[in-house]
């Protein structure tokens, strides 16, 4: 494998360097990766799994193991042996609130439960109330403690008022303590405040993680040395669907025809590279890629070139999917046209090779959806119309596309395709609209502009303060912030069993929303600082064993 290619998100002209032919290795050759590599790679999940059988019942060991595995990003590996663990646990929680000699197992069983789908009750933390109704005092002297309890507060669902007040009081109470402490155990409080396990992408946190995870127990080695191998097998995986997304974006020439549309192919599949991070996703990963590259273009195509006749022909175009209406297109929308449907019939033929199950009809009404979003906005433009903020929202969560691609993805994964499954997932259900309000919500938050797309698509902080005068700016962005907290609240409640979805998908729902903030959070320079960081360590850098 070539080093990995110099790349800049931000700017489009250094976004990547294509390879040539000559990088292009075979799938199969990983120069700096030895059979003895793989042999001693194999040896510690060996190691790792015997660890996990042989916890025992000592559920706070067993939960450590489990948090720890779920940081460092290798989860992926084990997971047989921690359903054995949390399902042990799920029979016996509620009876764990009998006995707070740990304040901390007690909110770490309680996240990992819900983080794995399970429903475990919020009651169970009403006992550390007073008899005057208030948390304990006595608990404000438990730091490990309060940062459970803020992890944990992260899973609420609506109408837990239990889980608002831990974590207000937890967060009060940490935020306190790091004013007044200034060492290694100050900056993991920080960490968690600023980065809450529950709505942090695991991989992107793990080598901070990795920092700080130290012990005396054995088993904390042994992890240490299994998530050190396993960064680097995956990092090689990663390169090598770079550079088949390179080629793909190369050979497609849509940057050379639509010039005037983004040309970011390695930022798009950053995308596909948090959302699905089982190694074992390569060609999920590459294949989602394009149908997210092609909301991008056709985003551009009505935001910043398109006049209002030509999109309405080409919103046409798309509801019919037939040739005569493609005919009446502009040569530029034909180009855009004839790429998605080349990318349409792909997915779908490989789809129905690899499932049994032809999605075209499911894909070519969701790309009709968001072009008939994307279509109502740039008229609002033109007749210079700010709707009121709720129905800004409404249109907004489909023209954010997160419909389309998770669309896509729920077909490529391939789990659980039937006709029930697949009418939910056509009739845009909530586990998908939550996802998508939080998006559009943290989008229109942002602080610059994308990358030098100076377009028409208005803003929901500019609805909101034209229906509401006299709201300030950071009163309207209080607002905001607030919806998405309570977005969130219900798309947790949709990731709880039972729900029709499988495992993998609603883990990538969760993995959409988490990356939200990472690709609209730019600095003044318009760029996105924290996602380069992030995908620079995971694609650049190594870690030594």
């Amino acid at each position: 494998m070539p080093s990995a290619h110099t790349w800049s998100i931000a700017k489009d002209q250094n976004l990547v360097s294509i390879p040539s032919e000559k990088d292009n290795h075979p799938s199969t050759e990983y120069p700096n990766l030895t059979n003895e590599f793989y042999m001693e790679h194999a040896q510690k999940l060996e190691e790792v799994r015997s660890v996990l059988k042989e916890v025992g019942e000592d559920t706070l060991e067993a939960l450590l193991m489990i948090d720890a595995i779920q940081r460092l990003g290798i989860d992926y590996h084990f997971h047989g042996e921690i359903e054995v663990v949390l399902q042990r646990l799920h029979t016996k929680f509620n009876t764990m609130s009998d006995c707070h000699n740990n304040l901390y197992e007690l909110a770490l069983g309680f996240r990992l439960l819900r983080q794995e789908g399970y429903y475990a009750s919020a009651d169970v933390f009403n006992n550390l109330k007073d008899t005057e109704g208030k948390i304990q005092e006595k608990l404000s002297e438990d730091v490990k403690g309060l940062m459970g309890l803020y992890e944990a507060s992260q899973l609420s669902i609506k109408r837990e008022d239990i889980l608002e007040e831990i974590g207000n009081f937890s967060s009060q109470l940490l935020n306190a303590w790091n004013t007044h402490n200034d060492h290694s155990q100050a900056r993991i409080v920080r960490n968690t405040l600023g980065h809450p396990h529950h709505k942090s992408l695991a991989r992107f946190m793990a080598k901070s993680f990795l920092s700080d995870f130290q012990g005396t127990d054995g088993w904390i080695n042994v992890f240490r040395e299994l998530a050190k191998m396993d960064f680097n097998v995956v990092k090689s995986i990663h390169q090598k669907e770079m550079l088949q997304v390179s080629k793909w974006w190369k050979d497609l020439g849509l940057a050379k025809e639509l010039k005037f549309a983004r040309n970011q192919p390695l930022k798009w599949y950053m995308w596909p590279l948090a959302v699905l991070p089982d190694p074992s996703l390569s060609e999920q990963r590459v294949e989602l890629t394009k149908p997210i590259s092609l909301v991008y273009i056709i985003d551009d195509i009505f935001d910043v070139h398109g006049t209002l006749d030509e999109l309405t022909l080409f919103t046409e175009a798309v509801n019919r999917w037939e040739y005569a209406a493609v005919e009446q297109l502009p040569d530029y929308m034909k180009i855009c046209f004839n790429a998605l449907n080349g990318i349409t019939n792909e997915i779908s033929s490989k789809v129905y090779n690899d499932h049994g199950w032809n999605p075209m009809e499911s894909l070519r009404k969701a790309w009709a959806c968001l072009c008939n979003a994307f279509l109502v906005e740039a008229k609002w433009f033109a007749d210079g119309h700010v709707p009121k903020a709720d129905e800004y929202l409404k249109n907004g969560v489909i023209s954010s596309g997160v419909h389309v691609v998770l669309v896509h993805m729920f077909f490529l994964l391939g789990h659980g395709i039937t006709k029930r499954n697949v009418d939910i997932v056509d009739d845009f259900p909530e586990i998908i609209s939550s996802v998508a309000k939080i998006l559009r919500l943290w989008d229109d938050l942002g602080s610059a502009k994308d990358e030098n797309q100076d377009g028409h698509d208005g803003s929901y902080l500019e609805c909101y303060m034209k229906e509401k005068p006299g709201t300030s700016i950071e009163n309207a962005r209080c607002h905001v912030m607030h919806t998405i907290s309570e977005t969130w609240k219900r798309l947790n409640k949709e990731c709880l069993a039972p729900n029709p979805f499988s495992t993998s998908f609603t883990k990538a729902c969760l993995n959409v929303a988490r990356m939200v903030p990472l690709m609209y959070s730019y600095d003044d320079n318009q760029c996105l600082p924290s996602l380069e960081e992030h995908m620079k360590l995971l694609v650049n850098e190594s870690i030594s064993s």
